[in-house]
């Protein structure tokens, strides 16, 4: 009995956005996003994160990562899906150089595919979990997360917490968690981290968390 439940976690698991190669069966959708003067088009599927809509707390990261200063170096978006957050990225920073990165290959594979489509050509789209695959001799002005919370407490803070060592000093972190999925301990985390935290934005119950490297 014990088998066969171990045996439906872990087929559930294959379905998750957080799955290197999700089972799910395809059920592909075109999403519109737009923000402010850019309108971008998104080809979603089965087995990533928010399938049928831009997730509504990445919306407010993309909203707000306008407003932000960093250091002008490159930026990396963790935890890419299927791409909105670091593909605004480099719609709105077209200068910079955007790397993307995720485990989940179906994510990836879209995410290059919606480059290709939005005809946005500087970013770097890759396998990695959390940081592994990072060049940890390439350092980041900025680094953006919708951290993949059903994953688990220990990935998230290892991507909140991880970023210190990817981040230019001076550089910022910028993260959107909901309240209820962990952002006072994440806030804690973070300040524990890089002994600064700061709440940019509140929007129904989504946070935007700002840590910036001394």
């Amino acid at each position: 009995m014990k088998r066969r439940r171990d045996n439906r976690i872990s087929a559930e698991k294959n379905q998750m956005y957080f799955a290197t190669d999700p089972n799910a069966k395809h059920d592909e959708h075109v999403v519109d996003y737009h923000v402010d003067n850019v309108d971008l088009k998104f080809t979603t599927d089965a087995g990533v994160f928010s399938k049928m809509r831009v997730d509504y707390g990445s919306g407010v990261l993309i909203k707000t990562m306008k407003e932000v200063d960093f250091p002008k170096n490159n930026i990396l978006d963790v935890g890419t899906g299927y791409g909105p957050i670091g593909l605004f990225a480099a719609k709105f920073w077209p200068d910079k150089k955007v790397d993307m990165v995720d485990v989940n290959e179906r994510g990836l594979k879209l995410a290059k595919q919606n480059a290709k489509v939005n005809h946005i050509k500087n970013v770097n789209i890759y396998s990695s979990d959390c940081y592994a695959q990072v060049d940890n001799d390439k350092k980041f002005g900025l680094i953006l997360t919708n951290p993949p919370i059903r994953a688990g407490k220990k990935v998230v803070n290892e991507i909140l917490m991880g970023a210190n060592e990817h981040l230019v000093s001076g550089g910022v972190l910028l993260v959107v968690i909901q309240k209820k999925q962990g952002e006072p301990s994440a806030c804690k985390n973070m300040t524990d981290t890089y002994g600064n935290c700061e709440i940019l934005t509140r929007d129904k119950g989504y946070y935007i968390l700002k840590s910036t490297k001394n």
